[in-house]
């Protein structure tokens, strides 16, 4: 088995193992499989892969974008990645909460619900926009990278990019030295992967065995329809959209990104994935890494399909529970404050529930309807952040096809599926190399 369908065949049993658990009562609070199980084993394990994965976003993102401004060479080029990647994520941002607010509007989920719920909600304010703009420049770029703070990071990258090709020849050894580096962290991928089925099973086993089974009565039709729309902007929107825009193959495109869809389903983390998503759309897709580098780790921060699907279906869902009629004018509300909201909400810890407190906010329902649907988010904010990285992954595939800069030999190519492994062995000339050069090296000493 190639290291995608171990991954798959770890999220299956670890659902299957989650459910029996959750079932069987055995995660009560307090018991041995709660404390030393699911919230010990499974849970440090997959901790663990998730510190792992957020250890290389920063320098991967840092060394990668700057190679990829270097590799690109010209500066007007640069703006016209960085303004189309723009233009198309809002897009299918809009596209999204569109969708999600007809559909679930038609079919008039929430209405008669008389549901009650004793978890309360208390909404976060948001950065205003013009924060958002100036915090870009960062103050202190090292502590900008010690706080992850993805679009401080992007800004001095591209910048210091920039400034490597106006120094010219002189700059030469340590953009190679750059290369080096982006290369070693790829590398440093491929070896956590290698980890990879195991922790997806503990992360999904832990989620099922602590999910609670009796809120999908109460919330069946919020589930579902939100799933369902999930489902359709994943399978028909963005595959239309890919279609449409690029030529490429859905079918090809679906094969090669399920690995990075499981990921981002087990960890919730379209930050955490940025790995997984540069690695797979460089070296199994063919789109260059000067167009990556950026489209990837920008569409990680500022791309939130699935979360504006959710405020859709959400804010329709508790809008008929309480009664309230927003009207055409409330849902265009809706849809602006989302599109606003997922640039201005970028890098906030929690950003779908404080995306979607600004929205209740900004139209008039309730802050505590949230707190209605906070038991089932967890599985759903796993399903939507698959969305999200599947958009990314799609908007590089159309920026890189429209500048030329994606090999369609290597998309087509579906052997490349098998290639996923990695191969994580030492090159025995580059041991034999290293040894002499230490031995060289301590003789002299």
């Amino acid at each position: 088995m190639n290291l995608t369908v171990k991954v798959i065949v770890g999220m299956a049993l670890g659902i299957v193992v989650g459910l029996a658990i959750n079932f069987s009562g055995l995660n009560s609070e307090g018991s041995f499989v709660q404390e030393f199980v699911t919230g010990g084993l499974f849970h440090v394990v997959g901790k663990m892969f998730i510190n792992a994965l957020n250890m290389m976003v920063v320098p991967l993102v840092l060394f990668s974008l700057i190679c990829g401004v270097c590799g690109i060479g010209d500066i007007k080029l640069l703006g016209k990645i960085g303004s189309k990647s723009f233009g198309f994520y809002i897009l299918t941002t809009a596209v999204a909460i569109a969708s999600a607010i007809l559909i679930a509007g038609g079919l008039g989920i929430g209405e008669g619900m008389n549901a009650s719920s004793s978890t309360t909600f208390t909404g976060r304010d948001a950065p205003p926009l013009s924060d958002v703009l100036i915090n870009i420049i960062p103050t202190n770029p090292i502590n900008a990278m010690a706080q992850g703070e993805m679009l401080s990071i992007i800004f001095f990258a591209i910048l210091f990019g920039i400034s490597l090709l106006l120094v010219g020849k002189k700059a030469t050894k340590l953009i190679e030295l750059i290369e080096i580096l982006n290369e070693a962290m790829m590398k440093m991928v491929t070896i956590i992967m290698a980890l990879a089925p195991y922790a997806v099973f503990c992360l999904l086993a832990k989620a099922m065995a602590e999910l609670g089974v009796e809120l999908f009565t109460q919330l069946i039709g919020y589930v579902l329809v939100l799933a369902g729309v999930l489902l359709f902007h994943l399978f028909v929107t963005l595959l239309i959209f890919l279609k449409a825009f690029s030529g490429l193959s859905p079918r090809i495109f679906l094969k090669k990104i399920r690995n990075v869809q499981v990921f981002a389903f087990s960890t919730s983390s379209s930050n955490a994935t940025i790995p997984v998503t540069l690695r797979t759309v460089t070296e199994r897709m063919g789109v260059n890494n000067s167009v990556a580098s950026f489209t990837v780790p920008f569409g990680a921060t500022i791309n939130m399909d699935g979360t504006a699907i959710m405020q859709g279906v959400a804010t329709v869902f508790i809008a008929n529970m309480y009664g309230v009629e927003l009207g055409i004018a409330g849902y265009l509300t809706v849809i602006m404050m989302s599109v606003l909201a997922s640039i201005g909400t970028a890098g906030v810890p929690g950003v779908g529930l404080i995306m979607l407190s600004m929205v209740f906010a900004q139209v008039g329902l309730p802050l505590e309807g949230i707190g209605l649907i906070l038991g089932v988010d967890r599985l759903l904010d796993m399903l939507r952040t698959a969305v999200n990285v599947s958009g990314d992954a799609v908007v590089s595939l159309v920026v890189a096809k429209s500048e030329g800069k994606l090999d369609e030999d290597v998309f087509n190519n579906e052997n490349l599926e098998n290639s996923d492994t990695g191969d994580i062995r030492v090159n025995n000339e580059v041991r034999r190399d290293f040894a002499q050069a230490m031995s060289t090296a301590y003789k002299g000493k």
